[in-house]
C-alpha cells in the first residue's frame, strides 16, 4: 500500500514535463541522477547541527559576548504568590488597573507591589540578552560559511552570470557533488531551525518565521527531486547575503554598540531590498515563471514550485515593511534592540520611583497610604 501511495505521489505526469520519466533525468554521462532519498541524510545532519550549535554557543558565542561587554544579568525573581501566579498563568500577564487593585486586595499587597511582581514575573519568562546574542552569533557564523561556500560552488558556473543558462539542457543536466553538499548543508540547517523553534527566542514574527522555514524546506526538497537545482542554488545564495548583515547588526545591538548597529542595519536594509525585492523577483522568479515556457508546456510542478516562490516573495515584502519601520525609528532615534522580540522591563528601585512620581514630584497615594 505504501508503495502504491509512493508511486501515485511521484507520478511523472505531476512532477516532470513533456512526457519525461524519472529514468530520463539522467544524462548520457551518468552524472544527472537525482532522487528525493538522497536528501534523507539532512535529517540526521540537522541533529548534528543542533549539537554543534549547543557547543558553539557555549565555547565560542559566550566568550565573544563577554569580549563585547555582554554579561549575564542577575534578575530579581518574583516571590511565590499562588494568587498572582494563578492570574498570571490563566488570565493575563499584563493586568489592568482594576485587576491590579483587586489582586492587591486578595493577596494583601499594595498595588505597587503587585505591579512589581508582574514585571519581575514577566522578566523571568523573557530570554536573556546573552541567549539572544548566542543565537545570532550561531546564525551569523553559518550564513557566513554558507555564503562563502555558495560563491565557491557557483562563481564559475554559467547560470551564475546568465540566468537563462538555468534551463539549458534541462532536465538532462549534470549534478555536481558540490551542488549536492550545498543542498545538504542548507537543508540540514533549516531543519535544525525548525526543530529548535520552540526553544529559540520567540519573536513577534514567530508564525512568519515558521512559514518561511517550511516553504524553504519544501522548495529545496522539490527543486532537488525535479532537478530545479540551479534555481535552488541561486535562491539560497540570494537569501544568505542579507541574513549575515542582519545577524551582525543584532549582535552589535545586544552589545549596545549603537553606532555599529545602525551602520550595519542600514547596509542590511539596502542589501535586503536589492537581493529580496529586486534580484529575487525580477531575475530568479522571472526565470522560473517565463523561461520554462520556452522548453515545454505548463505542468503541475510549474504551478506548485512558483506558488512556493511567491510565498517566499510575499514574506520578503512583509519583512521589508518591518525593516522600513525600523529604519524610520533609527532615523528618528527611537530604535532600541531587536524590535521583533520582547524587551526586558526595568524593575529596579530607582526606576520604580520614577514610575510612581508625577509631574509635581509627589508620589501617588493608594488606599490612604503611600504605595511604598
Amino acid at each position: 500500500m505504501l508503495q502504491t501511495l509512493s508511486d501515485w505521489f511521484w507520478w511523472e505526469r505531476i512532477w516532470l514535463p513533456c512526457n519525461y520519466t524519472w529514468d530520463d533525468l539522467e544524462n548520457s554521462e551518468g552524472t544527472g541522477y537525482v532522487s528525493p532519498s538522497q536528501l534523507y541524510v539532512t535529517l540526521p545532519c540537522a541533529l548534528v547541527f543542533m549539537l554543534l550549535r549547543f557547543g558553539f554557543e557555549r565555547a565560542v558565542a559566550t566568550p565573544v559576548a563577554r569580549s563585547m561587554g555582554i554579561k549575564s544579568k542577575v534578575r530579581l525573581k518574583a516571590s511565590i504568590n499562588p494568587v498572582l501566579e494563578n492570574f498570571y498563568i490563566s488570565c493575563s500577564k499584563h493586568p489592568s488597573a482594576t485587576d491590579t487593585y483587586g489582586l492587591a486586595k486578595k493577596a494583601n499587597r499594595t498595588t505597587l507591589q503587585v505591579e512589581r511582581w508582574f514585571r519581575r514575573r514577566r522578566n523571568q519568562d523573557r530570554p536573556a540578552v546573552l541567549k539572544k546574542f548566542q543565537e545570532s552569533c550561531w546564525r551569523f557564523t553559518f550564513y557566513l560559511c554558507a555564503l562563502i561556500g555558495g560563491f565557491a560552488v557557483l562563481y564559475d558556473k554559467p547560470w551564475f552570470h546568465d540566468v537563462w543558462e538555468v534551463w539549458v539542457g534541462y532536465p538532462k543536466q549534470e549534478v555536481l557533488p558540490s551542488q549536492y553538499w550545498y543542498y545538504v548543508m542548507e537543508l540540514s540547517f533549516y531543519w535544525s531551525l525548525l526543530f529548535s523553534v520552540a526553544s529559540d527566542v520567540r519573536r513577534k514574527d514567530f508564525n512568519v518565521q515558521v512559514v518561511h522555514h517550511l516553504a524553504t524546506i519544501f522548495l529545496l526538497n522539490f527543486s532537488w527531486g525535479v532537478k530545479y537545482i540551479r534555481v535552488g542554488t541561486l535562491t539560497m545564495l540570494v537569501h544568505d547575503v542579507s541574513d549575515i548583515l542582519l545577524e551582525a547588526a543584532k549582535m552589535c545591538s545586544y552589545a549596545e554598540w549603537k553606532k555599529s548597529c545602525n551602520i550595519l542595519f542600514a547596509i542590511f536594509a539596502v542589501v535586503f531590498v536589492i537581493s529580496r525585492l529586486i534580484v529575487f523577483p525580477f531575475w530568479i522568479i522571472y526565470a522560473t515563471v517565463v523561461y520554462p515556457l520556452y522548453y515545454c508546456p505548463r505542468f503541475f510542478l510549474y504551478y506548485f514550485f512558483n506558488m512556493l516562490m511567491f510565498v517566499l516573495q510575499f514574506l520578503h515584502i512583509y519583512w521589508a515593511y518591518l525593516i522600513f519601520k525600523m529604519v524610520m525609528k533609527m532615523l528618528s532615534g527611537k530604535m532600541s534592540g531587536d524590535d521583533r522580540s520582547d524587551n526586558e522591563e526595568d524593575d529596579s528601585e530607582e526606576n520604580e520611583d520614577q514610575r510612581i512620581t508625577n509631574g509635581d514630584g509627589k508620589k501617588r497615594i493608594v488606599n490612604g497610604q503611600h504605595d511604598r
